[in-house]
């Protein structure tokens, strides 16, 4: 069993966002998942990038502003995205007092650590926007 509290696995911050890599490729052999937690301080936004892994966000707490592809919309606690392989994506923390909190789950996995030192997808070599 793998068991893992985000106080316990490596974080990454960048732009007002700190992530807490909870499931990496190199994490659990053979898994096709990778897994963040991230906080987004206020009026801080993650730059819109693209992967080849389809993903979901989970928004745990706060609001924001998602862009999937060309459309935009608000989020709030509770709430799903998906985003399709490929698909320029990014979110935004429109709140000016609250953190913004979503979870992250990739499918095939890959090595979040490095999308986040290097700026590119280990995928496409795409550079992440800045």
């Amino acid at each position: 069993m793998y068991k893992r509290n985000k106080s316990e696995v490596p974080t990454r911050e960048r732009d007002g966002l700190t992530c807490h890599l909870l499931l990496q490729d190199t994490d659990v052999r053979g898994t096709r998942l990778a897994v963040t937690w991230v906080d987004v301080e206020p009026g801080s936004r993650q730059q819109p990038h693209l992967h080849l892994p389809e993903q979901i966000y989970v928004i745990v707490k706060g609001e924001g502003r998602m862009q999937v592809g060309q459309k935009f919309r608000e989020v709030s606690e509770g709430d799903i995205i998906y985003i399709p392989p490929n698909i320029v994506h990014g979110i935004e923390n429109t709140s000016p007092y609250a953190t913004l909190t979503y979870v992250t789950a990739a499918t095939p996995s890959f090595d979040v650590a490095a999308f986040y030192d290097v700026g590119i997808n280990s995928h496409t070599t795409e550079p992440v926007g800045r």
